[in-house]
């Protein structure tokens, strides 16, 4: 964080402020953190803060410290839509893009609330008064704390923060396997250990809360993996229909994607999901090396994100998702096998 930054920021909160936190829908562990995270530092700074979430978020993140005071702005929308007209400031974390927050986009565009911006993706917006963005970071989490640490605050962070924080970078670096995952990352880790956060059983509440119905929408995924070695690339479909037959809830599929880039020789894995409700085939990304799904995403799927990991999504069915997407890989051949 610049310094020109951090003397805006410092200047925005120098008084009590009412602050609208607001992480993208469809919210992760890195989003729900970060908000929350921040949330517990500004309301132990004085300020009134509240989290709203644009959708409802997975189960297996709602242990983090503060989560049940979560407004979730599809359900509570009057409520949420008051909070932000009254608020004397907004931060958006992880999403650099008004695009990002679905319904509440147009909400957020009416008001002349001073923005500011925490978040790690590439190509960001011009909306935020303030914005910390950097492409280098594992994660929002891992912003936050190094605001934190510039606003003077660090003595502030207690165990609250820190699981928060934690379960933000435990999940964005894949338990510290993906590349941006850095030093400075595990000292970071490290100091929010000695903060208080419960490294072990956080992960257990994250990764080891499985229903029955989940693994086996997992073991529906793998049967339909499907493996293109020539373009070094592997994907998995899942239908409405599979959805509906494991009594899908959300986030049941965090970490399918994945599946694919264990496979030796597979530089490029992706998640194909349908979701009838919206419309659309939902679409994640993950890639090995320098081939960049963030540029993928963005040229042929409405999305983007980070150069080894991104999301999109398509309006056409499945059958003619996939066929779409097989067409392009010929062209990016190359690039693949490189």
């Amino acid at each position: 964080m610049n310094s020109a930054d951090v003397l805006a920021l410092k200047a925005l909160l120098s008084t009590p402020q009412k602050i609208a936190i607001i992480p993208h829908k469809n919210p992760d562990g890195d989003a729900i953190g970060a908000a929350l995270g921040l949330h517990h530092y500004l309301i132990k700074n004085g300020h009134t803060s509240v989290v709203i979430s644009p959708n409802d978020y997975p189960e297996f993140l709602k242990w983090m410290p503060g989560t049940r005071n979560v407004m979730i702005f599809e359900k509570q929308n009057a409520q949420a839509k008051e909070f932000i007209a009254s608020s004397t400031l907004i931060f958006t974390v992880d999403f650099n893009d008004l695009g990002r927050i679905g319904q509440m986009k147009e909400v957020l565009e009416e008001t002349d609330t001073t923005f500011v911006m925490v978040d790690h993706h590439q190509s960001p917006a011009n909306y935020a008064s303030v914005m910390y963005s950097d492409t280098s970071m594992s994660s929002t989490c891992e912003m936050i704390f190094h605001m934190i640490k510039a606003l003077g605050g660090v003595n502030d962070i207690n165990s609250e923060i820190a699981d928060c924080l934690y379960a933000g970078i435990l999940t964005d670096t894949g338990s510290f396997k993906y590349a941006a995952t850095t030093s400075e990352t595990h000292r970071v880790v490290a100091a929010l250990i000695d903060k208080g956060a419960r490294s072990s059983e956080i992960h257990r509440e994250i990764f080891d809360t499985n229903t029955p119905s989940r693994l086996h929408l997992l073991g529906c995924a793998l049967n339909n993996l499907v493996i293109l070695p020539e373009y070094s690339t592997a994907y998995i479909t899942l239908s409405q229909e599979e959805l509906d037959k494991h009594n899908f809830k959300k986030g049941d599929t965090e970490g399918f994607v994945n599946y694919g880039l264990t496979l030796a020789g597979i530089r490029m894995a992706v998640i194909f999901i349908e979701n009838r409700d919206e419309g659309i085939v939902k679409i994640s990304f993950r890639s090995e090396g320098d081939f960049s799904v963030n540029e993928f995403a963005r040229s042929y799927f409405e999305g983007g994100g980070h150069t080894n990991a991104a999301g999109g999504k398509s309006t056409r069915s499945m059958e003619e998702t996939v066929t779409y997407f097989r067409s392009l890989l010929e062209q990016h051949k190359s690039e693949l096998n490189a």
